[in-house]
């Protein structure tokens, strides 16, 4: 595998050179989130009007960004939505360039011929509500003029499906042929079929579990207060800060944590080894291990593309996850669903276990591989879904195209 091609959401696990580290010595900006008067790039919006959350508070205004591919049929039943991961984006095919910092995250997986034809699907792929690349969220300018930054409210999974209904709504999509989320994003592909289960004929669940768990929780915390303990932070209140001043420190720290919940300790013990970055030890002589700059450099760059409070918020409304709130229980709510089901997992995957996949594997009546989820071999850990294109979009094709 080519990792320079690699998507930058699986975070390529290859050494990090001296020219890799150059890119970064310029100091990050405040926030990397996109902003109104920035380049487009391929992006749509629709706006709405006042969006009430679960909490009870209201934003008097909300606007998704999105991408789609291909063309909706007649019919209107031809159309497949595509959810991203925690700090993913609608970007889901094409090159980085103006407006996208990043190439897109499923290459392998969408495309003319691909396992999500667009020469048969029309494929919309919208970034989440209280994202940073075009949705409305906390760097989203409030009616008063300012970010709404600390004021954002909090959000649930169920607030940002809720969002996107209205999207689908807007589009005139009245029934999805195709649900697909891995991750985050299968947290929030769950939803729509346990809440709107007369919309979804088809549904994937890829590396996501039913509810987050307290395992999951911790690794959470400890991230969110790496963010909010970082002085610059300021509460939220940062986006005035000048150029390196912003919160990048505590938000670069929570991203290399969630690396290595990412990626597996088969494929980092394999790559890195207890190799050194430089000729220079790291035993006592000031040098680092190649594990330490590898976690350095992609912690610092995800600062240039990604906002601290946007980080804070998704996270958050993850662990709000839990299919069975106010549903009678994880079981119950499962037996909501009526599309035909896909369920995978990654063997190594230490964020989300398979364990997780097989009960909603279970949970479900109609599913391609009845009572367990169908399970991947890979070294890649949690990104395997991200990064085993060519086995991901086999199970897939078993799906669109049964």
């Amino acid at each position: 595998m080519d990792w320079q091609t690699t998507s930058e959401d699986t975070v390529p696990s290859a050494r990090v050179t001296d020219a890799d580290e150059r890119l970064l010595r310029a100091r990050p900006p405040a926030t990397g989130a996109w902003r109104d008067g920035d380049a487009p790039g391929n992006r749509s919006f629709a706006a709405f009007g006042a969006f009430r959350t679960e909490g009870g508070e209201e934003l008097p205004v909300i606007r998704l960004a999105f991408e789609t591919w291909g063309e909706l049929n007649a019919a209107g039943d031809n159309a497949v939505l595509v959810l991203h991961a925690l700090t993913g984006d609608s970007h889901v095919i094409g090159e980085a360039g103006p407006g996208h910092p990043t190439s897109g995250w499923w290459d392998g997986i969408v495309g003319p011929g691909q396992a999500i034809d667009t020469d048969r699907w029309f494929v919309v792929a919208p970034n989440m509500l209280g994202g940073c690349q075009g949705s409305t969220g906390p760097a989203s300018i409030a009616p008063d003029g300012y970010e709404w930054a600390s004021r954002f409210p909090y959000l649930t999974v169920r607030d940002q499906v809720a969002a996107h209904a209205l999207l689908a709504d807007e589009l005139g999509i009245h029934r999805w042929g195709a649900v697909i989320g891995g991750s985050m994003g299968g947290m929030h592909a769950l939803e729509w079929a346990v809440e709107h289960p007369d919309r979804v004929e088809r549904l994937a669940i890829l590396s996501s579990p039913p509810v987050t768990t307290a395992d999951q929780l911790a690794l959470n915390f400890v991230q969110l207060e790496t963010v909010r303990m970082d002085p610059r932070f300021a509460g939220g209140e940062y986006y005035d800060a000048n150029i390196g001043e912003g919160p990048h420190r505590g938000l670069a720290l929570a991203r290399r944590m969630a690396l290595l919940n990412y990626r597996s300790p088969i494929e980092l013990n394999q790559r890195f080894q207890r190799s050194w970055q430089s000729g220079v030890s790291p035993l006592g002589s000031g040098g680092r291990f190649a594990v330490e700059s590898y976690l350095d450099f992609h912690g610092n760059k995800f600062t240039r593309r990604f906002d601290a409070n946007s980080y804070v918020t998704l996270v958050e409304a993850m662990n709000s996850h839990d299919v069975g709130r106010d549903r009678g229980g994880v079981e119950d709510a499962l037996r909501r669903v009526t599309a035909r089901t896909l369920v995978l997992g990654i063997d190594t995957d230490r964020l989300f276990p398979v364990d997780g996949q097989h009960r909603i594997a279970r949970g479900i009546r109609d599913t391609l591989d009845g009572n367990e989820a169908a399970v991947l071999a890979s070294d890649f850990g949690h990104d395997g879904f991200l990064i085993e294109t060519d086995d991901v979009g086999r199970h897939l094709r078993r799906l669109l195209e049964g």
